[in-house]
């Protein structure tokens, strides 16, 4: 199985590069390697002071992102060598200043594991939620510098549960300790014999709590929506945005109505537009005049987050293509949110619609009657957004629970 792994690595890597030219995530992914061991060289020092922390994308980096900032905080004496798997995360993420190195990580071969080990000397190594790479594990583990999974979560029906998933497992015994985000996660790691474990909840609610408390205002957003509630479809894709504009161009007078579309290239915002028979505004080009506007649109990447501040409902995109977005950004505000249907492998979206603090839509229909019974039922409503603050209260910690437990001190490391 080893060698069938390695070879897989081979292919994967040639398959990527072979269709780079006509790809562009397959092209950032290959020149973003390009070279790699020379720019590492240049930038980080062997000294036994970097901590290694390695996120697969961008969801993976939120939910690390508070234990980087704790480290840099309360350690600074220690450097962050952070690493990616994906281009959505490393060219986004490139220039994150908490970070002394941001760079990809090299495929995991057996001399590309041993050169990026050597290079950086790690005191300690951390990996958020997913990824897991045999030899860079194997590795590690043979030079005893402590490795953590962090936000880890299981599901029974992964392959190192199943009876020919003994490679697999493998991986996992080389973890010096789990972090996971529920009871069921510390059960089946149990079940094939892991004790070195500690429930200790989702990084997430930790970030999306300081979001808020640091948060700016957005005057434009204040301007537009008045005195009157204000409605957020936050990462909206193509499904979600049709069933709301139908209800906007019954009702465009209940509530003022912002989006945030998932993406804003100036075709879809064109096409968004055209959903409405009501005035619609641009972020981009708002002036006094644009508050009259009953629809605005958020033509920019990085200010939902502080724009739920401003809503009374929001709903979060996706629940009808792949999977939903962030519900976190919206709970902490205490307000109360809606989604497709396409929810269920969040575990944060099933715990709030079982609390109260979210519903679930599959139609225009439902859509109507969700927000019609919170614009209408007062007490109903306040629930729901009591459900939702409280949700996010009860689950922040997690941060401190990990930096308590992981070990910082000087590793006698064979490659010093």
């Amino acid at each position: 199985m080893k060698y069938l792994y390695n070879f897989g690595i081979l292919i994967y890597v040639f398959l990527v590069r072979v269709i780079s030219p006509f790809n562009s995530k397959a092209r950032l992914w290959t020149n973003g390697r390009k070279e790699w061991k020379t720019r590492l060289k240049g930038k980080v020092s062997r000294d036994n002071t970097n901590i290694w922390i390695h996120c697969a994308s961008l969801g993976e980096f939120e939910q690390g992102r508070p234990l980087i900032e704790a480290v840099k905080k309360t350690r600074p004496e220690y450097r962050i060598i952070l690493t990616f798997f994906s281009p959505s995360g490393y060219e986004i993420r490139k220039d994150y200043q908490a970070a002394d190195y941001v760079c990809y990580l090299p495929s995991d071969t057996p001399g590309n594991a041993r050169e990026f080990i050597h290079i950086v000397n790690p005191a300690a190594v951390i990996f958020v939620k997913y990824e897991f790479w045999d030899n860079y594990t194997l590795l590690l583990k043979r030079s005893k510098i402590p490795l953590y999974l962090i936000s880890g979560i299981f599901r029974k029906d992964q392959h190192f549960f199943k009876w020919y998933g003994g490679f697999f497992r493998k991986m996992l015994f080389r973890f010096s300790h789990f972090f996971v985000q529920d009871v069921e996660s510390m059960d089946l790691l149990k079940s094939i014999g892991i004790e070195n474990i500690t429930v200790a909840g989702d990084t997430r609610f930790d970030r999306v709590v300081r979001i808020a408390d640091t948060s700016k205002s957005i005057p434009q957003i204040e301007s537009f929506r008045g005195g009157e509630k204000l409605f957020l479809a936050g990462s909206s894709w193509h499904q979600d945005e049709e069933i709301i504009s139908r209800y906007i161009n019954q009702h465009p007078g209940k509530m003022k109505w912002v989006f945030a579309p998932h993406e804003i290239e100036e075709s879809n915002i064109v096409r968004l537009e055209k959903l409405f028979s009501t005035k619609v505004a641009r972020f981009s080009e708002f002036t006094e005049e644009s508050a009259e506007a009953r629809v605005m649109i958020i033509d920019n990447i990085g200010m939902l987050s502080s724009a739920y501040r401003y809503a009374y409902i929001a709903e979060i995109g996706g629940g009808f293509g792949k999977g939903i977005h962030n519900v976190l950004e919206a709970a902490c505000w205490g307000i109360p949110v809606l989604f497709g249907q396409n929810h269920k492998k969040f575990r944060e979206a099933v715990e709030l619609l079982a609390l109260g603090g979210a519903r679930c839509f599959y139609s225009y229909e439902d859509f109507s009657g969700i927000i019609d019974n919170w614009l209408t039922d007062s007490e109903e409503y306040l629930k729901s957004a009591a459900s939702a603050s409280e949700y996010v209260k009860q689950n922040t910690g997690a941060t401190n629970k990990i930096l308590s437990k992981i070990s910082l001190k000087d590793i006698n490391n064979p490659f010093s």
